[in-house]
């Protein structure tokens, strides 16, 4: 582990975030719920066209952090700290132990997605690792990821980029040994 879980967790949920912009994954409420339930959002959740709304809104906002350079990840993670009203408390609910939360539970989901996503930014910021932010290394894919690995080898997003890849390079070395037919 290279950062506390929080932080960790903020990275890939908002990534993941990011990524549901590709082909429109939160088309309607019942896919943000399913987003919400499966990256662990835990409060309040009104799960209504205004909430889908800000959440979709978010998304370019949070795109272009893996984009920017130091500074403006800074303004722009601090604008979302200061738009939000963040106030960092340390927090234990459900399963994880102490961990900050920044918002209130209450809050609406898109501003807990936006402080915890900024909060998580602040962390990479301060340990000098922007660097960790990354495009998918595939040609013909626009997902961004986090690179959390020890030796920062990640190239490829979690939508199968890499096994592609891996299948590709194997069925063109296959090839060239077999030589032209």
């Amino acid at each position: 582990m290279l950062f506390a879980n929080d932080t960790e967790e903020g990275l890939r949920s908002a990534a993941a975030l990011v990524n549901t912009e590709d082909g429109e994954q939160l088309p309607d409420v019942g896919s943000l719920h399913r987003f919400a339930r499966n990256w662990n959002w835990t409060g309040n959740l009104a799960l209504d066209d205004a909430e889908l709304d800000a959440v979709r809104h978010l998304r370019p906002r949070l795109r272009a952090l893996w984009s920017g350079d130091e500074d403006y990840v800074v303004e722009t993670v601090n604008a979302l700290l200061r738009e939000f009203n963040a106030l960092p408390q340390l927090v234990r609910h459900d399963s994880w132990d102490y961990h900050i939360h920044a918002v209130p539970r209450e809050a609406p989901l898109s501003a807990r997605m936006a402080v915890e996503a900024a909060m998580a930014f602040v962390d990479l910021v301060r340990s000098r690792e922007l660097s960790r932010l990354r495009l998918c290394a595939s040609p013909d894919c626009g997902n961004v990821l986090v690179d959390l690995s020890k030796n920062r080898s990640r190239r490829f997003c979690e939508s199968g980029c890499g096994n592609r890849a891996a299948v590709a390079a194997y069925r063109a070395r296959l090839a060239e040994r077999a030589g032209p037919a």
